[in-house]
Formats: structure tokens, C-alpha cells, sequence
């Protein structure tokens, strides 16, 4: 069996953690609501179409984002991105003037951030080893991988899978040697996601354009439970004319979720396109609404 095909079986043969599962019964219901075409699901009608009692839903629910699953709807919403940006909207230059970016304290996690410098990024990862693994997260299964530094590669194959999400991931580094070791990650990732009980830093070593790394570095200024938009990054980093270049350079930001491109929203407060998914973008801005009102 490939690892592709173990990804891709994972809750097949009871490996898949408590996490793993609770996005799954997550995933579906997103998709379940999503078909209702914005008419209200009931607590027994959506736990019905995931073959659940009404009563084990709601557990799973409440047990994972701390509120009920009618209230997380609400989140899952269409119109919930407007909502976070009329009520949420971070402005990155107050941002950057707080000495949110850089190294340090980011958002809710501790993160020390650096990035490979231009002549080395040209190479396109030559002579750099790149460590990969998967592993089980909140909104699916992760392809992880990293260097001797920090963690240099986050992405999510729920939506576009496991194969896809891999050669996607290998394909920003054609020339790097890439080897399989997930323990080596392991407590780097445990930490990313808040397993390990420790509030640990986490290394991120960025490998990206200079123009891409200035980018992410604004990312990176978004507050947990917070939004902004393409223009507002644009203004950010001084390029106020740039939003279509900082869009593609959000799309290929390499550590999704730890440099936080959900956050970044049209001026409609439209989710637009998001490298993994939509589906998995929705969640993630559900997930961490659910635990600013939990706070």
C-alpha cells in the first residue's frame, strides 16, 4: 500500500485520531449545508444525513469547537467572511506598528520565523534537504515538510488529495533531495497545532521570492479569529497598486494555516480562491471563530 492510499484510508481501519474524525463529521456537514443553499439545517435533519443521533452530534460538535453545532452554522455561513470583516478587520500597517511581525510572539502561537535568501531560492532548493510526513490534523490530512531550520511546507489534501497535495508541495523546490522522516517533524508539529500541552516555538523556515516572503511576513500579522484583505496586504508592504501580484503570492504561500492565508479576504468579504479548497478555508475561519467566542 502506497502512502497515498493510507491517506487516502485513513478512519478505514480505526487509525484515524479524535481530531482527524471530528473534521470529517466537520467536512461533511459543511458539505451538507452547503447543499441546502442557505436554508437553516436542523440539529436532527444534519446529524440524519451524517447517519448520527442527534445527540452524538452535538457532542462532537461541542466537544471540538466548544459551541453548538446550530451556532457553528452560523460560522459556516456564506456571509460570516462579511461578518468577520465588518467586525474584525485587522489593519496590518497597526500591525506592524505593534510589533506583531517578525520574531516572536504571532497571533496565538510562538512562531521564529526566517527565510533562505534570494541567491539560494533561485536554486530552486539545490543541495537543501527537505524532511516530509503525514500527519492527521483538524482539517484533514497534512503533507508536512521541513528542513534542518524549521518547517518549510504545510498543506491539506482533504479537498484536492493526497497525490495532488504532495507534488504540489514538491513541485516549489524541483531541485531539493526529499526524505520521508516524520518523527523528525513530529515535535515541531505537535507544537504548530497545540498537541504537545507546551507552548513550544515553532521554526518556520521560509523559502519563497523576496516579494512572496514580504507578503507572508504580513500574513503572519493577522491576529488569530481576525481577517483582512488583498489590499490591505498590498498597502502593508508598500505596493498599493500590487493586489493581483500579493493575491498569487497569498495562493502560493508554502506553510498554510501556521502563515495564515484564511485570513486574507476580498473587499466583498468573498472567500475567493484558496489553494486547498474553499471548504477547508470556511473551516479553518469557523474553527478559530468558535474559540474567540470560547475565550
Amino acid at each position: 500500500m502506497s502512502i497515498f492510499d493510507k491517506v487516502k484510508g485513513r478512519g478505514m481501519d480505526g487509525a484515524m485520531d479524535e481530531q482527524a474524525y471530528h473534521y470529517g463529521v466537520i467536512g461533511r456537514a459543511i458539505a451538507e449545508i452547503d447543499a441546502a443553499g442557505g436554508e437553516r439545517v436542523s440539529l436532527e435533519e444534519l446529524a440524519g444525513r451524517l447517519g448520527m443521533s442527534a445527540a452524538h452530534f452535538q457532542r462532537v460538535f461541542t466537544q471540538w469547537v466548544g459551541v453548538s453545532p446550530k451556532r457553528y452554522q452560523q460560522y459556516l455561513a456564506l456571509g460570516h467572511a462579511r461578518k468577520l470583516l465588518a467586525e474584525r478587520f485587522t489593519v496590518l500597517e497597526a500591525a506592524h506598528a505593534s510589533g506583531l511581525s517578525g520574531p516572536g510572539r504571532l497571533h496565538d502561537l510562538f512562531l521564529r520565523w526566517e527565510a533562505m535568501t534570494p541567491g539560494d531560492y533561485a536554486k530552486g532548493g539545490a543541495g537543501l534537504t527537505i524532511y516530509w510526513g503525514w500527519f492527521d490534523s483538524p482539517f484533514g490530512a497534512m503533507i508536512v515538510m521541513g528542513t534542518e531550520r524549521g518547517l518549510c511546507g504545510m498543506g491539506f489534501a482533504a479537498e484536492m488529495g493526497a497525490e495532488a497535495a504532495f507534488a504540489d508541495m514538491v513541485g516549489r523546490w524541483p531541485k531539493a533531495d526529499f526524505v520521508e522522516d516524520p518523527m523528525r517533524l513530529k515535535p515541531w508539529v505537535d507544537s504548530a497545532l497545540g498537541l504537545d500541552g507546551d507552548l513550544r516555538e515553532t521554526p518556520l523556515y521560509l523559502i519563497g521570492a523576496p516579494f512572496q516572503i514580504k507578503v507572508w511576513e504580513a500574513l503572519l500579522s493577522i491576529p488569530s479569529g481576525q481577517v483582512t484583505t488583498y489590499s490591505e496586504i498590498a498597502r502593508a508592504i508598500g505596493q498599493p497598486t500590487a493586489n493581483r501580484a500579493v493575491g498569487a503570492a497569498v495562493g502560493r504561500n508554502p506553510i498554510s494555516w501556521l502563515i495564515p492565508c484564511h485570513r486574507a479576504l476580498a473587499k466583498s468579504g468573498a472567500l475567493t480562491g484558496y489553494h486547498w479548497g474553499i471548504p477547508v478555508k470556511r473551516a479553518m475561519l469557523a474553527w478559530e471563530s468558535a474559540r474567540a467566542e470560547a475565550v
